[in-house]
């Protein structure tokens, strides 16, 4: 797992799940958000950044496809970025959307209203795939990647 190495909210969470579980992590953390102690220190490997840019840079480099929780507006500026990045084809990893109790609805809407107004020339949705579960998020994700980076089940 590589995320923005927090330590509160669902992906303290999750990191933290995925530690239990026996899996590895690696954390992205900028100065500021160190400095406010919010950064998980067990992580597996952590990276200490200077702003968020070059976090969301470096968290795009060490990953080989990207699941979104339902969070607030960072991770709205992460998804978008990498939605960005995948309309103008500077990647072709996988993008999942958690939807739980349908989250993400609202986005859908707003980058459909986008391809009915011309300012998309794809639906946007053809760049993410929606999932349920997070069981659901985590096959559709090994199902895009490249069989060697596919982690153990």
């Amino acid at each position: 797992m590589v995320y923005g190495g927090g330590s509160v909210g669902l992906m303290g969470i999750a990191a933290r799940a995925c530690l239990a579980a026996g899996g590895t992590v690696t954390g992205v953390i900028t100065e500021q958000l160190e400095a406010l102690e919010v950064g998980l220190d067990s992580v597996t490997e952590k990276y200490l950044v200077p702003d968020m840019h070059a976090r969301k840079l470096r968290m795009f480099d060490l990953s080989d496809g990207f699941i979104a929780l339902p969070g607030g507006s960072g991770t709205l500026d992460e998804i978008a970025e990498i939605l960005s990045w995948r309309q103008l084809g500077l990647h072709d990893k996988p993008c999942i959307l958690l939807n739980h109790r349908g989250f993400w609805e609202p986005l859908t809407k707003l980058l459909a209203q986008m391809h009915d107004h011309g300012f998309l020339s794809q639906s946007g949705r053809d760049y993410f795939q929606l999932a349920g579960t997070p069981a659901q998020a985590l096959s559709l994700l090994n199902a895009q990647i490249a069989p060697a980076n596919r982690p153990a089940n």
